[in-house]
């Protein structure tokens, strides 16, 4: 629709995998290259994981464009099948002609065996693809690994190439998968876009549509990584309906109102309804009335002895019946001379005005105090998120603390989920409430709760505190802030990410679960040179083992594969991994 409006040859936000948009992230080519590395080598499974909407199966079609020719492909894209139909498919995709009334493993294992035996003749290599294969079941997994027996004295006959998103980790992780894991040649896990390739990921996408048009200015590209959290999917998904709300509101380029509102399309979120202006003007009227009786009660005694006779009077007139007559005022008490101060020999004042002038018709209007014009400005004031910001102030939260960490967190999520997500990489959430004071002694980065003086409480992330001014994130917004104005909104509870401590005195074995192994696979990752950040794997697993025997070897330990206490000392003599824990 909006096409010919920004001179776009075809929409540019597309989530159909069309490798011409594939964006060559460091990530991305690092998950082709064993893409790639999978159609070279000689048997085994590969392994490519990654997140919801990071372009796995976009890559996965890019890799088909660079098929060898030496290469026959099956790939097969719905994987909820028995496996009798899996074994169906394969020999469909693979052109094998089968019989009518074939309806046997057996004899459908025979007709593929022979056809993979004639193509080793003939020097083809036979790969098969399968596509969300998390949804793979443990029965047809392990028909596949067995098809990766079939084999000749010198070759395996076919290599197979799984796609799946994190469950298939959790998935081919477990015990009674741990056959199919030492057959696993190479894995890759597919982060999402860092901050800087959003940017890039964007501008990509609008230049192959046909524009070099900056429709979404860096500002803009910031929000748009906040909201999306680097998803590729996501991305297109907000910054379809971002120009579609540009095209219909005519302006030349997408602004922070219609993001804004695009992702509260996407997510689901409503605006807030609008109250009904006869509603509106009665919480009004009830609002005045509420603080006239407020500043009543709260008035100087004096004030309120000379008002309460005419507020009683207006009271009973409002009350009384047309007819009747008004009573008569009771006197009022007179008062002192003004001017004169007890103590001061009572000299009087200049004279009072005559009577009768406006001046004693009535009492004057208290007027508020005057500021000194010498005195300091007020401190600022904390304020909360925009009303229409305020849904996004968790979630973006915690994606400011986790992102710190290094902790891929599913978009968008609330801070429990958030804290169970990364319990099984070796991070935990310490959940605390200290005093207003002790806002100077905390380290950051930390999330805390703040009440702000005119709108609900909210989560924001501290990022940086000096000795008079702190930085917060606030619904993904970055604030300066003077240190008293966040501590008298501080409600005192705040959230900190720590590394689960390591427990020395235990032995991880195969079959050992938990923090402790994460902390090892993280290790071994800093000791290979793994540079980039990543989460550490929970489960000792064959693979986890094999690294630990290679480590035990490099530093002279008895390679067992088991992580002792000498083990434990040479891992820690590392140093800190990418998610060490932030001194205190």
């Amino acid at each position: 629709m909006y096409n010919p409006y920004f001179g776009f040859s075809e929409a540019p936000f597309s989530i159909s995998p069309d490798p011409r948009y594939l964006f060559m992230s460091e990530r991305h080519r690092e998950a082709l290259a064993h893409l790639l590395y999978g159609l070279q080598i000689d048997g085994g499974f590969v392994l490519l994981t990654g997140e919801v909407g990071t372009g796995k199966t976009t890559l996965c079609r890019c890799l088909l464009g660079q098929v060898p020719e030496h290469c026959d492909i099956a790939f097969i894209f719905n994987p909820k099948l028995s496996r009798l139909e899996l074994l169906k498919t394969l020999c469909e995709e693979l052109h094998i002609a089968l019989p009518d009334g074939v309806c046997s493993l057996k004899a459908l294992f025979d007709r593929l065996n022979a056809h993979l035996l004639d193509s080793n003749a003939r020097g083809r290599k036979t790969v098969l693809i399968v596509d969300e294969a998390q949804n793979l079941s443990a029965g047809v997994l392990e028909l596949l690994r067995l098809l990766t027996n079939l084999e000749t004295e010198r070759h395996k006959l076919l290599q197979i190439i799984l796609l799946g998103q994190t469950e298939l980790r959790e998935l081919v992780a477990r015990e009674d998968m741990r056959q199919l894991a030492q057959r696993i040649v190479a894995r890759y896990h597919l982060e999402p876009l860092s901050r800087p390739e959003v940017g890039a990921y964007v501008r990509h996408r609008l230049a192959v549509a046909g524009t070099r048009a900056e429709l979404f200015a860096p500002p803009l590209l910031e929000h748009l990584y906040r909201l999306s959290g680097g998803t590729p999917r996501l991305i297109n998904v907000l910054c379809d309906r971002a120009l579609l709300g540009a095209y219909v509101q005519g302006k030349p380029a997408v602004d922070r109102a219609t993001l804004d509102s695009a992702a509260r399309e996407v997510f689901g979120l409503p605006r807030r309804p609008k109250v009904p202006a006869a509603l509106a003007a009665a919480l009004g009227v009830s609002l005045l009335a509420g603080m006239a009786t407020a500043g009543w009660q709260l008035a100087p005694q004096p004030l309120l002895a000379a008002g309460r006779s005419g507020l009683d009077s207006l009271l009973a007139g409002a009350s009384a019946p047309a007819d009747a007559a008004p009573p008569a005022p009771s006197p009022a008490p007179e008062p002192e001379p003004p001017g004169i101060v007890p103590g001061s020999g009572d000299t009087p004042s200049p004279p009072a005005a005559p009577a009768g002038s406006p001046d004693q018709e009535s009492e004057p209007p208290l007027e508020p105090p005057r500021p000194d014009p010498a005195e300091p400005p007020p401190e600022e004031e904390l304020a909360g998120p925009a009303s229409e910001d305020h849904w996004l102030h968790e979630a973006l939260a915690v994606r400011a603390l986790f992102g710190h960490w290094q902790a891929g967190i599913r978009q968008p999520s609330d801070l429990d989920g958030a804290c169970r997500q990364v319990e099984e990489m070796s991070l935990r959430c310490l959940r605390r409430q200290a005093t207003a004071e002790s806002l100077a002694s905390l380290q950051p980065p930390l999330i805390v709760e703040l009440d702000p003086a005119g709108g609900p409480p909210f989560l924001a992330t501290l990022l940086e505190r000096g000795e008079r001014r702190a930085r917060l994130v606030v619904a993904g917004e970055v604030r300066e802030v003077g240190l008293a104005a966040l501590a008298r909104r501080w409600s005192g509870r705040y959230v900190q990410l720590q590394q689960a401590p390591l427990a020395r005195s235990r032995r991880l074995t195969l079959g050992s679960r938990g923090a402790d192994v994460a902390w090892v696979d993280l290790q071994l990752a800093r000791w290979e040179g793994q540079s980039r950040p990543r989460a550490g794997d929970p489960l000792f697993g064959r693979e986890l083992e094999q690294r630990v025997r290679q480590f035990q070897q490099a530093n002279g330990l008895l390679a067992d594969g088991v992580v002792g206490a000498q083990t434990l000392e040479r891992l820690a003599g590392l140093g800190a991994t990418e998610m060490a824990v932030l001194s205190y």
